[in-house]
Order: structure tokens, then C-alpha cells, then sequence
């Protein structure tokens, strides 16, 4: 057996009603972890290739100045993925082809009407999204702006390659989204090397557009050749069935809108990060790209719980509901806590990787510290919202966020700062961006884990949902 047909049989398309969930879940799972952690190497090399060079800390800033504004305009992208993976994955789990090719080539239709409108929207609102954040200084600001500007003239990439790799996964295959993410990422890190010392801050974003356009390309052949699952029809994408581009809006809205709810929170707090300095703004940007990277695990076997319970509803298999839940819970909390511990050993070393100022070193390592037990917590939640996504309720994982991030996290951030300033940090001290973030992760895994166990979201189900 060739390389490639090893590869293929461990990761490529699972059907995942059927075989032990533990297998399942991690043949699924092992390539889609990778293929996470791939992609927040677009970021964080962004981010060490811009720190470590002549650019320093102020470029630094920039870059996570823009970060939030970009996850903001990128919620319309992460809606279309949710409910075209959901979908996928239960038009594939019952054997229904017919729809499964109409719904992606529904899918397509709204990719490239989404992508014109970020790349519009995107690039004239990047001036006044940037001031809205007060930058600390005009470097930091203009800096930003240039990165947010060319990132979104190549933004249909992204779009692309997010919900493709959706529909993709919501197929079972993890393994070549992965493949091209890696290529992609690679390609990234050599461009990023070649246009920073001449083009700054914008030369790191035309690298990561590049190399997402890559990747979408090649996401895009990818599904044009799994003809024994489903059929790129160009009739489909032309003219799309509105009934199911409807169903894809209704249940990826919700997420959708928690995603923009959490990017416009982070713009918010992101304002009081301002008024502590260049060297918090510098340290937080750092923290967010480690923070990426602990929060793979949890986003992945979230993604994985929906793929998995999808499949699983579509076929009715409610007797490998359960075991699944469960499988996808072990592995979450084994995997964040070998995270976690790796942060609180090596958390000086890795900050060190963004920056050599000690000052912003020291507020690095303070927040990792501060943060590390949340993202344990936060497994918990992934896997149970993403449960709860894969059997078709999508609303009640957006109010616990709308609840933890607007109502807990915002006010306790600003209310934080008012207590602890004093005469160093006349704005407050760092603890409370750190300590607020930890609070609402802890309080959103309690309303998280009540919610999941209440009766009224499972109905819909039928007698499925008495095996949950």
C-alpha cells in the first residue's frame, strides 16, 4: 500500500456512524488539530517575523490592533462554514446526495457574494475601524490600517478556504484541509522572511493573503474530485436553492453572530488594552497568538463533536450519541491540560519568541498564568456547544456567549481597571484584562454544562435526544 492510501485509509473521508466514537473521533480529529494549528501559524508568524525584526514592538502592536478588526469581518465567512458544515454532515450521515450537492454548490454561491462584500467593506472601513480603537501612536495606527486594508482585498481566499474546509469536514475529510493548510503555511513563513524588511507591516499581510489564496485553490480541487461522495454542479452554483441557503443562514447566524459579538467585545477591551501602553498592547498581542494555540484542542473536538453527533442524528444513530460525547470530552481535557502545563514550564521562553523588551516578557508570562486553568474550562464548553451545534441547536451556545462575553467579561474588564489603578497603571493594572477573561471562561463552562443538561433544546430531536 502507497504512502498516500495509508494516509487516505487513517484520515481521509469518515463516515463516523459507524466504527468505536474513541477511533472515530480520533481519526477525525488528529489531522483537524494539525490543520488548527496551521492556520494560527498565519498570526503568530506574522507576529514573531514582524517583532523580531527592525519593526519591533510598534509593529508588534500593529499587527494586534488589527487582529480583532479582522475576526469582526470575518463573521460572515464563519456563519456560512458552521451551516454548510452542519448540513454536510448530516446530508452525508443520511446518505441524501441529491441535497448534499445542492447544498454545496449553495455554499459556493454565498462564498463569492460574501467575499465581494468583505473585500468592499473590509478595505474603506479599515481607517475609521483603527481609529475607533485609539491607537497609541500613528505608527501603530497607520501601521495597522496598511495591514487591514491589503488583508482584505485578498479576503475571498479566506472566505474560501474556511468554508470549503467546512463542507469538507462536515464530509469527514480532516485530512487534506490539513495538507493544503500545511503547503499554505509554509509558503507563508518564506514570504513573510521576503517582504517584511522592505514592506513592513503590509508585506507580512500580502504573505498571509498569498498563501490563503493557495490554500482555497486547492481546497476548491479538492472537492471538485470527490466524486464518490458528492458533485460540484455548476447549475447549483449559479442558481442555488434558496430553501437551503436559508437553512445554511439560520444555522450559522448564530454563530455567526457570537463570533461577531466576541470580536466586538475584544474591539471594546481592546480600547482600555490602549490606554495601558505600547508595551501591554505588545504583550497582549503575544498572549493572543499563545492563546490561539491553546485554544486548538478545544476548538477542535468542538468542531469534532458537531461533525460527529451531525452524522450521527442524520443516520439515527442514538445509541453512538453518548459514547461520543464522552470520547470527545476525554480527549479535550487530556489534551488543554498537557497545554496547559506546557505554557506555565515554558511561558518566559515562548513570550520570548514575540519580543526581547523585558517589560513586555514579564506582562506576557503574567497573563499566560492567569489564563492557563480558563482554557481547561473552555474544553468543557467547545464540546458540549459543539454537541449541541451538531444536533441543530445553535442558539443556545450564542446566548451563553453573548451572556459571558457582553455581560461578564466587558463590564469586569473595566470595572477591574477602576479598582486597580494605582500609580504605575493609572488606567488599571493588566490583571484585569486577564482576570475578566478567566472569570467569564469559568462562569460560561457553569451555564455551558446546565444548559446541556436541560431537557428543552433536546425535543426537537425526538427520541434521539433521549440518548444525549
Amino acid at each position: 500500500m502507497t504512502l498516500m492510501k495509508r494516509l487516505r485509509s487513517l484520515f481521509g473521508a469518515q463516515d463516523m456512524t459507524i466504527g468505536s466514537p474513541m477511533s472515530c473521533l480520533l481519526k477525525f480529529s488528529i489531522p483537524l488539530l494539525i490543520g488548527n494549528l496551521a492556520q494560527q501559524m498565519y498570526n503568530t508568524v506574522d507576529a514573531m517575523v514582524i517583532g523580531q525584526s527592525a519593526w519591533g514592538d510598534n509593529g508588534l502592536a500593529a499587527v494586534g490592533l488589527a487582529g480583532p478588526i479582522v475576526n469582526l469581518l470575518l463573521v460572515l465567512f464563519m456563519g456560512i462554514s458552521t451551516g454548510a458544515s452542519i448540513l454536510s454532515a448530516q446530508f452525508f450521515g443520511a446518505k441524501d446526495r441529491p441535497t448534499l450537492n445542492k447544498t454545496v454548490g449553495a455554499s459556493l454561491f454565498l462564498i463569492v457574494v460574501s467575499g465581494v462584500i468583505m473585500m468592499a467593506a473590509g478595505y474603506f472601513l479599515s481607517p475609521w475601524l483603527i481609529g475607533l480603537t485609539t491607537p497609541p501612536t500613528p505608527e501603530v495606527g497607520d501601521g495597522a490600517t496598511a495591514y487591514l486594508q491589503i488583508f482584505f482585498l485578498g479576503i475571498i481566499g479566506s472566505g474560501m478556504y474556511n468554508i470549503i474546509s467546512g463542507i469538507l469536514r462536515g464530509l469527514g475529510d480532516s485530512m487534506m484541509p490539513l495538507l493544503f493548510l500545511v503547503i499554505a503555511c509554509v509558503l507563508n513563513i518564506f514570504l513573510d522572511l521576503a517582504f517584511v524588511n522592505s514592506m513592513g507591516v503590509a508585506g507580512v499581510a500580502l504573505a498571509t493573503i498569498i498563501a490563503q489564496g493557495v490554500s482555497a485553490v486547492l481546497c476548491l480541487w479538492r472537492l471538485c474530485h470527490i466524486r464518490h461522495i458528492c458533485d460540484v454542479k455548476l447549475e447549483h452554483v449559479i442558481h442555488p436553492d434558496k430553501h437551503l441557503m436559508l437553512k445554511i443562514g439560520a444555522l450559522g447566524l448564530p454563530s455567526g453572530i457570537t463570533q461577531a459579538i466576541f470580536s466586538t467585545s475584544a474591539i471594546i477591551v481592546q480600547k482600555l488594552t490602549n490606554t495601558l501602553g505600547p508595551a501591554m498592547i505588545a504583550a497582549n498581542t503575544a498572549i493572543m497568538r499563545v492563546d490561539g494555540f491553546a485554544m486548538m484542542p478545544n476548538f477542535t473536538f468542538g468542531t469534532a463533536a458537531t461533525t460527529y453527533i451531525g452524522q450521527n442524528v442524520g443516520a439515527g444513530r442514538g445509541d453512538r450519541l453518548k459514547p461520543g460525547v464522552k470520547a470527545m470530552l476525554t480527549l479535550g481535557l487530556i489534551s488543554s491540560t498537557v497545554l496547559v502545563g506546557a505554557i506555565l514550564l515554558f511561558g518566559y521562553n515562548i513570550i520570548g519568541w514575540f519580543t526581547k523588551t523585558e517589560l513586555t516578557m514579564q506582562l506576557g508570562v503574567q497573563g499566560l498564568q492567569t489564563l492557563a486553568f480558563g482554557y481547561i474550562c473552555f474544553s468543557v464548553t467547545q464540546v458540549l456547544q459543539g454537541t449541541m451545534r451538531g444536533a441543530g441547536e445553535t442558539k443556545v451556545p450564542m446566548y451563553i456567549s453573548i451572556i459571558g462575553t457582553v455581560i461578564i467579561r466587558m463590564p469586569l474588564a473595566y470595572l477591574l481597571a477602576f479598582l486597580t489603578r494605582n500609580e504605575q497603571w493609572p488606567s488599571g493594572q493588566p490583571i484585569a484584562l486577564f482576570g475578566s477573561l478567566l472569570i467569564a471562561w469559568v462562569l460560561s463552562m457553569g451555564m455551558t454544562i446546565v444548559s446541556y443538561r436541560m431537557k428543552f433544546w433536546r425535543q426537537k430531536l425526538g427520541s434521539l435526544g433521549d440518548d444525549l
